[in-house]
């Protein structure tokens, strides 16, 4: 059960060791794009290319799909970036559920693990499989993996890696569970443990009175999806790299430029280089081509 790019290396290992993957269940098409032509999900387009039957309901909960479910008679259930399971379903097959998740829980349930990691300044992050229950991201732990973030990853290249590291812990986790070798172990909560909650458009917004090097992190863990924004003289750009610098003495928020090569802005302790922009409707650009084009007031 998966629909993005993240679940399809997954399913191709299992595919590809010889595990019988009796179907897969993704979204349902939709159309996408300035043409809005139908989009197939890259789940399906990699289980058709494998000659895997598809289901794509609309309601997990619907009667038709969960009689569709049991005459599939699955020992094991994989989750990889699928929605929240109704207990119908995550129940259903004798050997149980579980989800790869990309973050060492208990630490950043929800479904932005990889962006918040990046966001909060860690430095490490990982991968878990575990079995699913009722509460999101809360049931027994299977495995973990843990990898490095470094200090210029985004969640694009961080995505990359936990994308392909996650296959090897798929295939881990289903060997151990059909030979029966498993020892999960309970998740601890606390209220310090720092959570990954979906990110909405004015999540996205940077706040110049933080300090430098948080909105550093801000920007990478947004980047290259759905990218950080904010309002430049009146402008709303998305901001895909910044770099502390000390060549000015900036409020923050107040802009500085030469109008050739650089364009800074200042925050609570030290102004910020706007290495790539990408102003309303235009593709995205380094500073210096942007400003041979644009003119932005110093």
């Amino acid at each position: 059960m998966g629909t993005p790019e993240f679940a399809v290396p997954g399913l191709k290992a299992l595919v590809e060791n010889q595990w019988d993957v009796v179907a897969v269940i993704t979204a349902p098409d939709k159309p996408k794009g300035r043409g809005q032509k139908t989009a197939i999900s890259p789940v399906k387009e990699y289980a058709l290319s494998a000659n895997i039957p598809v289901l794509q309901p609309t309601k997990l909960k619907n009667p038709q799909f969960l009689e569709e479910l049991r005459q599939l008679e699955a020992d094991v259930q994989v989750v990889i970036a699928f929605r929240m399971l109704p207990k119908e379903v995550w129940q259903m097959p004798p050997l149980g559920t579980f989800n790869l998740h990309a973050s060492l829980l208990p630490k950043y349930r929800g479904a932005a693990p990889i962006n918040w990691a990046i966001i909060n300044g860690e430095k490490e992050t990982g991968l878990t499989t575990f079995f699913l229950q009722h509460e999101i991201d809360t049931g027994d732990i299977i495995f973990q993996e843990k990898e490095p973030i470094y200090p210029n990853d985004t969640a694009g290249t961080l995505y990359e890696r936990l994308m392909n590291k996650g296959a090897s812990l798929v295939l881990r986790t289903i060997e151990s569970i059909a030979g029966d070798t498993l020892k999960t172990r309970m998740q601890v909560f606390t209220d310090e443990l720092p959570t990954a909650p979906k990110i909405f458009k004015e999540t996205c917004e940077i706040n110049w009175d933080r300090p430098a090097h948080e909105i550093v992190d801000f920007v990478r863990g947004m980047a290259p999806y759905p990218g950080a924004w904010a309002t430049i003289q009146g402008t709303a750009y998305k901001i895909f790299e910044v770099l502390p610098t000390t060549d000015a003495n900036l409020n923050p928020g107040q802009v500085d430029t030469d109008q050739k090569t650089r364009l800074l802005i200042g925050t609570k302790d030290k102004p910020l280089s706007i290495m790539a922009i990408q102003a309303p409707g235009k593709r995205k650009m380094n500073i210096v081509d942007y400003l041979r084009g644009n003119l932005m007031k110093g």
